[in-house]
């Protein structure tokens, strides 16, 4: 997420782009999202999903300018370096080198093509083209201050947290209804707490903090080292993700033709709007990922258009899933983990292998991001105490980063599984951050650094729709009354309690 520059990468075509952007969105927040709507009211929730997924698409064009925006400067400092460098080399020579060397080639420091005539893919490229990857901690190294950069390794800290625990309870959470739910269907659809017996004696929470210690225990080590997801593991859990996907909607349109639907969801409900809202921008998040999904793509021309065709193809998904869920399932019933409604329900699904399919689907997608996000975090870490020239000591290096990283995640999990309050809390604090603070942030400082860089009548082409700094403003703006309006609720809530 944060990190240098890079190469692009291996190119690849727009709508491979587009394919890659809908399944990062497209994650565990979707999993939440049927009972978060059926909280809310569907007229609210469908007016809310839709005025944040246009926020979401707005300061994902604000990223891609700022990308282009670092492309720009990058290319311009490059380019004062040679200059200085091809300064040094000439005043080398005496006068008399001058008149030997007059009409000779220029020297060999010089380079070949500058950065105004370098190529790529047979096409000249412009001084705002994106073929460098700058993750989005280098942008903020470059257009914010000491402190601003300081505020966004911490903002970002913050919500890998998040990730971490809502992974860490999803996974012992769909393992613990697996193991414990009415296999035989016998009872149907039954609402059982934690309290409730699963082996014995053994209780649900019991059964499911063992399940958290075995899953601490096989996930919890590669914190301590490096891992990274293979183009076949990505291929294999979006696979995954179609097929529980479409099996959940199309098993919910079937019950609710046959006039077997027992949901009867509200119009409004505003006790629901703040927790629906953090769900809400959890699941449009993509903005961190941004420089790693655009840079490789081959034809840059029309990736305003294809973003925003993503972001409606995402929208309808979302209205879809969660439609068909909260009409399908009584309110009461809904999980917090939607896939887990067709556990032990023999009236929605009667076949028992794929029961246990949809009920394992989030232990294999999720635990394979757990350890990417684990050492993302940590670098995270290294890099926001990391001073030039200083190098940690080893157990500091290899024990107390990634302990650190994985303990209080782990700690969260052991204390709540409600995923619904864990996706909601992280969406509304350290999501509204990133999704909205620094995207806004980037734009405007980004705008600010290159105008006596390059003058006011060179034109970044990948500049956002929204140019106007008005919308920078309420952005902020929106961002500081979505804070202020999840924080007084939860502190009403804590009163009424």
């Amino acid at each position: 997420m944060a990190g240098g520059i890079t190469e692009s990468g291996e190119p690849y075509s727009p709508f491979v782009g587009i394919v890659y952007m809908f399944n990062l969105i497209v994650g565990t927040g979707a999993l939440t999202m049927p009972k978060a709507f059926a909280t809310a009211g569907w007229a609210v929730s469908i007016a809310l999903i839709t005025f944040l997924g246009f926020m979401s698409y707005m300061t994902t064009t604000f990223v891609i300018e700022a990308m282009a925006a670092a492309n720009a400067q990058l290319r311009w400092k490059r380019r004062e370096q040679e200059e200085v460098e091809h300064s040094d080399s000439t005043s080398d020579y005496s006068d008399d080198d001058d008149v030997v060397n007059r009409g000779r080639s220029e020297p060999e420091t010089k380079p070949i093509l500058s950065v105004r005539e370098y190529k790529r893919s047979g096409g000249q490229v412009d001084q705002f083209d994106i073929v460098e990857r700058v993750e989005m901690g280098q942008m903020a190294s470059m257009f914010f201050n000491k402190v601003g950069v300081n505020m966004f390794y911490i903002c970002i800290i913050v919500y890998l947290y998040g990730d971490l625990a809502i992974y860490a309870a999803a996974v012992p959470l769909s393992l613990m209804e697996v193991a414990c739910g009415n296999h035989s269907c016998s009872a149907g659809s039954v609402k059982y707490n934690d309290t409730d017996p699963c082996w014995g004696s053994v209780t649900r929470l019991d059964a499911y903090r063992v399940f958290l210690s075995l899953f601490t225990v096989m996930m919890g080590p590669f914190t301590f080292f490096n891992a990274q997801k293979t183009k076949y593991l990505q291929i294999l859990t979006s696979l995954m993700r179609w097929i529980a996907f479409t099996m959940m909607i199309i098993l919910a349109l079937i019950r609710i033709n046959k006039d077997h639907g027992a949901g009867r969801p509200p119009v409004a409900n505003l006790a629901g709007v703040p927790n629906l809202f953090g769900v809400c921008v959890y699941s449009f998040m993509c903005q961190h990922s941004l420089p790693s999904l655009i840079t490789p793509i081959s034809d840059k021309k029309r990736v305003g258009t294809f973003v925003f065709a993503d972001y409606v193809l995402i929208l309808g998904f979302y209205a879809l899933l969660s439609f068909t869920a909260i009409y399908c399932f009584d309110s009461s019933f809904l999980h917090d983990m939607y896939t887990l409604n067709f556990t032990d329900n023999c009236d929605v699904l009667d076949i028992p292998v794929l029961r246990y399919f949809l009920g394992l689907f989030p232990v294999f997608t999720i635990s394979t991001n757990f350890p990417i996000i684990a050492v993302t975090l940590r670098n995270n870490w290294k890099t926001l105490f990391y001073r030039d020239g200083g190098t940690y000591p080893w157990v500091v290096d290899r024990v107390v980063f990634p302990l650190i990283t994985l303990v209080p995640p782990i700690i969260v999990a052991f204390c709540t599984h409600n995923l619904e309050s864990l996706v909601g809390i992280t969406g509304s604090y350290a999501g509204t951050g990133i999704q909205y603070i620094i995207p806004a942030s980037l734009v405007y400082f980004s705008r600010r650094h290159l105008e006596p860089t390059v003058g006011r009548e060179a034109v970044n082409k990948h500049r956002s729709p929204f140019r106007h700094s008005f919308w920078v403003w309420f952005v902020w703006i929106w961002a500081a009354g979505c804070l202020m309006f999840v924080t007084a609720n939860i502190i009403l809530t804590d009163t009424k309690k």
